[in-house]
């Protein structure tokens, strides 16, 4: 069930997505899976430190696309799959 914060960030999206000139974005595994990257983002906020989130994200989208751009299958899931291991493998001790 979404709630008016998931409505915001797809509407959100699709702006930043226009506004960007984008548009080809969502087409070829690329579209924006908001629960996912939102989840990646806290894992990183978590395990390293809050700033990581943004960092994190930013840094999975770029591969993402450099991996989409050489035509690799589920750029995005790979890419992201990767980066939730080494979240993992990097979590700082509490």
């Amino acid at each position: 069930m979404k709630d008016d914060n998931d409505e915001l960030l797809e509407q959100w999206a699709r702006r930043l997505i226009a506004g960007l000139e984008a548009e080809g974005f969502g087409t070829g595994g690329l579209a924006p899976d908001i629960g996912a990257v939102l989840g990646l983002a806290g894992r990183a906020a978590h395990a390293v430190v809050r700033p990581a989130a943004p960092l994190t994200t930013f840094l999975v989208g770029y591969a993402a696309g450099l991996a989409a751009a050489r035509g690799e299958p589920d750029a995005v899931a790979s890419v992201a799959s990767t980066a939730a291991r080494i979240i993992q493998e990097y979590a700082v001790p509490e």
